[in-house]
């Protein structure tokens, strides 16, 4: 069900705003609305446009809560606004010195790091780099260039030209080293190894000894810093343990008084424009309808704070916000509605709908007494431990897996074990008139399918009804005329499949023609009876014409819809078939049987075929159920606190 939502108007002194939302709004589920959008006709109101004092403060204590590993407090110690202000501001002095110590260090250390990973990739070069880098009559280039072409150049190029080449090491596809060549033909040879994408790679002019060496230095140096880095945290640390309850306690006290303020930004305030005059604040927004009527009785003790509940929507700009509300059973399958959009607050929520059908369709598709109770069993599990709504989902579906199991006499897909309570989905037939032998699954879940079409059709109405919209209720396909006409259809195929005499010719009209022709003059129909000019737009044959093919569109609808619920005998049928091989590939027929096979067989099937019956049943409910009265435009309901 949707829970029932009031919407209250809250009014009182400007000047005591923070203390009714910290000592009364905040303890309820307050969903906010602009009270400038929603007041837009009521003059002289301006939004609150102070700055927030708490957010730069509660910035820095955020930024010192995370050196905390456990943030857990408990007291029931009371701490003022300002008590915390000044307690974070003492705290954060204290480590403001240390943290710019080890802000320089983290920039020293980056420092190193970079030359450590410029060094990194010549360290298989034996020379002393300092001295490379001040050679004056022989040029050199650090670089690198891919593997493949330094085999070519090595094999084809290398001895024909006066360089000498020094390979560092080889890394990610990639040759490192430096080459050295006179300076008198340096463009010559540099546009050869260009060629060759060589890319060139400027080292520092500040390191000493071989790479290995440097490199040896580099990581003492940066291992020199880090531990000082961690020293000053251990330090920081230890200042904000010695005031851990009290630096914990402002942190929260911080974070509640920011909140609080933030809710300004909903409210709107009347203007001063006389210095004798007072200043109001107004806040308004949604609530449950027992938090609503709780609140509205608290702020009764409140002499100069005034609460007001909206009871006419039609002047309230913002749509109720919507919260579903069910017991534990069918909690999970909310998920699947939210999925498709939240219900408007006109209409039903489908909830229970959903849980029922969705657990009835899978069962009978997915019938077998083994895989349904480890479905039941693993769900639960999963659902108790992670609180996972789709592991509770599945756990219901096994239930239903395990019931249709017993009907179709299925165990692990063995079918001699048990003997089935109804019909063996593969085997079982149904002689029915003109069409011959069918298998009976299918003409079951046919009629069943036909019956929940039906059911949605009456809450169709009922959706339109709630919406004053006589007109679609009574001359839409899914409306009275559309249910008259699928109903008759229904019994008259009964009828005549059980042998039963048709009803007359005059009755047939009425249960056929007449609902046809209703829908087919829907739209001049729905205007006479709304009171709204009849306006056939194109003229009466353009008119006639479109009602005809979109009339063809119904009766296929119609038809196509019914069938779509042949699937759900066709899984059922495909499932035993499956098993069936299982057990045959497991050797079952010949008495030695693979349990191995077995066991592995039934995982696969419970695997892809759960995964695939999962989302038939699904697209069933969206496409064949929702579609017919459903919307699913509704808001969540998001309250500030």
């Amino acid at each position: 069900m949707i829970e029932r939502m009031e919407f209250l108007n809250i009014t009182g002194p400007k000047d005591d705003i923070d203390r009714i939302i910290e000592t009364y709004i905040s303890k309820y589920d307050f969903q906010l609305e602009n009270a400038l959008s929603e007041l837009k006709n009521v003059k002289e109101l301006h939004a609150f446009n102070e700055s927030n004092p708490y957010k730069d403060i509660l910035a820095r204590s955020q930024e010192l809560k995370e050196y905390f590993k456990d943030t857990g407090l408990h007291t029931n110690r009371h701490m003022s606004i300002e008590e915390a202000d000044k307690i974070t501001r003492s705290i954060s002095d204290k480590v403001y010195s240390l943290s710019q110590k080890k802000s320089e260090l983290e920039s020293e250390l980056a420092g190193y790091e970079e030359k450590l990973k410029n060094v990194h990739y010549f360290i298989g070069l034996d020379y002393d780099t300092e001295k490379i880098l001040h050679f004056k009559y022989v040029n050199f280039r650090f670089g690198s260039m891919p593997t493949e072409y330094y085999e070519k150049f090595m094999t084809f190029v290398y001895e024909s030209i006066d360089t000498i080449f020094y390979k560092a090491r080889e890394i990610d596809d990639k040759v490192w080293g430096v080459y050295f060549v006179p300076d008198a033909i340096s463009e010559q040879i540099d546009a050869i190894y260009a060629s060759m994408h060589f890319e060139r790679f400027f080292l520092p002019d500040e390191y000493h000894g071989t790479p290995e060496y440097s490199s040896a230095k580099l990581q003492e140096k940066i291992k020199e810093l880090q531990d000082n880095i961690l020293n000053i945290d251990n330090k920081i640390l230890s200042v904000l343990e010695n005031s851990r309850e009290d630096f914990l306690l402002a942190n929260q006290v911080l974070y509640r008084f920011n909140k609080v303020f933030e809710v300004r930004k909903y409210a709107a305030a009347t203007r001063d424009n006389r210095k004798d005059k007072k200043v109001f604040y107004i806040i308004c927004g949604w609530l449950k309808k027992d938090d609503a009527e709780k609140l509205a009785k608290e702020l009764e003790n409140e002499p100069s704070t005034f609460c007001l509940a909206e009871r006419n929507l039609s002047k309230i700009s913002s749509t109720p916000p919507i919260k579903l509300k069910n017991n534990a059973l069918f909690k999970p399958y909310e998920m699947f509605v939210e999925m498709y959009g939240l219900p408007n607050y006109k209409e039903f929520d489908p909830t229970i709908l959903i849980a029922l059908t969705y657990s009835v369709l899978f069962g009978f598709m997915f019938g077998d007494v083994g895989q349904g109770l480890v479905l039941l069993i693993l769900g639960s599990i999963i659902a108790h431990k992670k609180k996972s709504r789709l592991a509770a989902i599945i756990a219901r579906c096994g239930f239903f897996s395990t019931i249709f199991g017993f009907l179709f006499g299925s165990i692990f897909g063995f079918e001699d074990i048990i003997q089935p309570l109804w019909v063996r989905p593969a085997k079982a037939m149904t002689a029915l008139p003109v069409i011959g032998n069918l298998n009976t699954v299918f003409v079951v879940t046919i009629t069943l399918g036909m019956f929940i079409i039906i059911l949605m059709m009456i809450l169709s109405i009922l959706t339109k009804l709630r919406f004053n919209e006589p007109g679609e209720a009574l001359f839409d396909a899914n409306g009275v005329a559309g249910l008259v006409f699928y109903a008759s259809a229904l019994i008259t195929i009964i009828l005549f499949m059980t042998g039963n005499h048709m009803p007359a010719t005059i009755v047939l009209f009425i249960m056929f023609v007449l609902p046809l022709i209703l829908i087919f003059l829907k739209e001049p129909l729905s205007a006479v009876l709304e009171r709204k000019k009849v306006h056939l737009e194109g003229g009466v044959g353009m008119f006639i014409l479109q009602g005809f093919f979109e009339l063809f569109e119904v009766l296929l609808s119609y038809f196509s819809n019914s069938l779509s619920f042949v699937r759900v005998g066709a899984f059922a049928v495909s499932h035993a078939a499956m098993m069936e091989v299982v057990l045959m590939l497991s050797g079952v027929e010949s008495g030695n049987i693979n349990w191995i096979v077995v066991v592995l067989g039934n995982i696969f099937v419970m695997g892809m075929e759960g995964l695939i019956v999962g989302i038939q049943v699904l697209r069933l409910e969206y496409y064949e159920l929702f579609s017919r009265f459903y919307t699913g435009d509704g808001r969540e309901f998001k309250p500030y606190s």
